[in-house]
């Protein structure tokens, strides 16, 4: 089975699980009266289609440019991001609104169906983060890590139902809620706006682009740069465009060397594409 076909199978795996488990929360957690539960559904709930994005995407992937998409499909990941990332913003938002209130008026949730939906959660995600942990794409590990984070959520509804068992501490459900609720908002909100930045051509933010621009029009020949520009295709590949005026005349093949220096200076920014035009000296 070749490493694509098995990292398919494996977000194929812990996409159904997920989903099926995330309708298995949303009806525990009203039968339990629970927001802590309905908490982490709402998260399982983005992370379903962020799976279930992922694995449609891996298999889309294999397809390369065409006459309609010029650069590739590459994008279609970060939509998907923008997709799943603003379900869970507003999902996020709706929790907070209904648990905040019971802070001043507990609920009385029933400590023993949370603490079996726990058991399953736990159970569910572990196995989950697990088989996309012994994967080896880059895809896989992130999804892992998300997972993980969906893991501590159903640990700590563990331990809360462990205590609501034996304590009348009804207030800790709604601060279980609001904990995890704001720990997802916190993250899905970076999410979302480096996912805009993208869709904006902004320019990556670990790239230099002064710093870049002014190494290139240090090199011997180079009088100035205009339309400088590098963006990002999908979060992890960069392109740029450059229009380079000449300080002095060059042969084809010091032209074709420049443009090789000019690669070279970028060559650490992960640019797959790049666009570079050449103005012979103005007179």
């Amino acid at each position: 089975m070749s490493k694509r076909h098995s990292a398919s199978s494996n977000t194929k795996l812990a996409f159904f699980l997920n989903l099926i488990f995330t309708i298995i929360e949303f009806i525990g957690g009203f039968l339990t009266n629970s927001m802590a539960i309905l908490s982490d559904a709402v998260h399982d709930l983005g992370d379903s289609i962020s799976l279930g994005s992922s694995w449609y995407l891996q298999k889309l992937s294999n397809k390369g440019s065409n006459n309609r998409y010029s650069f590739g499909y590459k994008r279609f990941s970060t939509l998907g991001a923008l997709i799943s990332g603003t379900i869970l913003f507003f999902g996020s938002i709706y929790v907070l609104t209904e648990a905040i209130p019971r802070l001043f008026d507990p609920p009385h949730p029933d400590a023993q169906g949370m603490l079996w939906l726990a058991v399953l959660g736990v159970g569910v995600n572990g196995f989950a983060a697990w088989r996309l942990h012994k994967g080896s794409s880059m895809n896989e590990s992130v999804l892992s890590w998300h997972l993980l984070e969906d893991l501590l959520g159903w640990i700590g509804v563990l331990v809360v139902s462990c205590v609501l068992l034996f304590k009348d501490i009804h207030i800790l459900d709604p601060i279980l809620s609001i904990s995890i609720t704001s720990f997802v908002l916190f993250n899905v909100t970076r999410k979302l706006i480096k996912t805009i930045k993208i869709f904006l051509d902004a320019v990556p933010e670990d790239v230099d682009l002064e710093g870049i621009k002014a190494e290139v029009e240090g090199l011997d020949a180079v009088e100035r740069t205009e339309h400088f520009h590098i963006w990002s295709i999908d979060g992890e590949v960069n392109a740029m465009s450059v229009h380079l005026y000449l300080s002095k005349n060059l042969s084809s093949g010091h032209v074709e060397e420049l443009k090789s220096e000019v690669k070279d200076i970028v060559s650490e920014i992960n640019i797959i594409h790049s666009i570079i035009e050449v103005h012979p000296p103005e007179k």
